[in-house]
């Protein structure tokens, strides 16, 4: 089988590392450190690349990407060790809207990058069910109005509109709501990878729209976000290898570099293996059939539970490398590290993703 990139998916991934090449590692912390954990100006830039509208049908104003150029990006993201919220604040909200039948002008405006949207989904004791719980519907003269609490709302200091899951009538349904709507009150917190999440909680806030989204159609979202995470920690497992890889060869003990050192040679080359293997999974779950749903969010868990173990490991693997200093923020894996942890939780940590999978199978 052929795995040569197209054309077209060059082009991206070319593109991508040209938008990520300014951004060091003093640059990336200080992006991290801003209020917002993250500059709106260079996610406008992101948009106009066409990032965001890969994720949409040619027919609701986007690119038409596939899940494979969508998992190329990503893995080409991870790489970059780049700061961009591109698959919670971009592909989400992108595959969310259009699937919900949102009116075009508002999925228009977040492909374009004029506006930002996050999906408001979990709850206190919820774990990571997408059943909405503490977050109500309530219909009305007015409309529909929603009162609750969500918590780990990823982007809340940027987002323009909230995704949000709620009950209506027993049932889980999706309904956008802007963020200057009366009723909303946002309070950030910063994620251990810098970027800003935070607690939402409404008090009859109107909903400006209700898609057609619901449970079930949420868990086939959920499970494409899944496999861009899992993309996502492929390319960050293969830019801590090769951060390590050129550390070992450059730091010396005993008077020769300790990448000469057999024990840290085997080590490495188990990394290499696991970046190998994970890289294979991704792609295997990216080409599987969706034309049933069951069986594509199983392989979906599957990658995703697979692919953050591996990157798990060889994230610690890379730190006890380079000693004490690989933890903190002066170095590249430090961050990449870091955000491996965020993207093995997105969704589902690895346990919960297996015992899904473990069910489906």
């Amino acid at each position: 089988m052929n795995f040569d990139l197209s054309e077209e998916q060059q082009m991206f991934v070319a593109s991508l590392e040209r938008f990520a090449a300014p951004i060091d590692v003093e640059a990336r912390r200080r992006l991290r450190l801003s209020p917002a954990g993250y500059d709106r100006a260079r996610w406008q830039e992101l948009a106009e690349m066409g990032l965001i509208a890969l994720a949409a049908s040619e027919g609701a104003g986007g690119m038409g990407g596939t899940p494979v150029d969508l998992a190329v990006v990503a893995e080409a993201l991870g790489k970059a060790n780049a700061p961009d919220p591109l698959i919670e604040l971009g592909i989400l909200p992108a595959l969310l809207l259009e699937r919900g039948g949102a009116p075009a002008e508002v999925l228009e405006s977040v492909l374009a990058g004029s506006e930002i949207a996050t999906l408001a989904w979990a709850e206190r004791s919820q774990r990571y069910s997408l059943a909405a719980k503490g977050m109500k519907a309530e219909s009305g003269v007015a409309g529909v109005s929603l009162t609750g609490e969500k918590t780990f709302v990823m982007g809340a200091a940027l987002a323009d509109l909230f995704i949000v899951t709620a009950d209506l009538d027993g049932a889980t349904r999706a309904f956008v709501v802007e963020r200057d709507a009366p009723g909303v009150d946002v309070r950030a917190y910063r994620l251990t990878d810098g970027s800003i999440a935070g607690e939402v909680k409404l008090t009859r806030a109107l909903a400006a729209h209700q898609l057609t989204l619901d449970e079930a159609a949420l868990a086939v979202v959920i499970a494409d976000l899944r496999l861009y995470a899992a993309a996502e920690m492929v390319g960050l497992g293969q830019r801590l290898l090769d951060d390590t890889l050129a550390y070992v060869k450059e730091r010396e003990q005993f008077g020769v570099a300790i990448g000469s050192f057999q024990a840290l040679q085997h080590r490495l080359v188990d990394c290499y293996a696991r970046i190998e293997q994970s890289r294979s999974m991704l792609y295997r779950a990216a080409l599987s059939d969706r034309s049933d749903a069951a069986k594509w969010q199983r392989a979906a868990a599957g990658a995703k539970a697979f692919i953050s173990d591996n990157a798990d490991a060889i994230a610690r693997e890379a730190v006890q490398m380079h000693g004490g200093m690989g933890i903190t923020d002066e170095l590249a894996i430090g961050h990449a590290m870091k955000r491996v942890m965020v993207l093995a939780r997105l969704f589902g940590d690895a346990d919960t993703v297996m015992a899904e999978y473990a069910i489906a199978a």
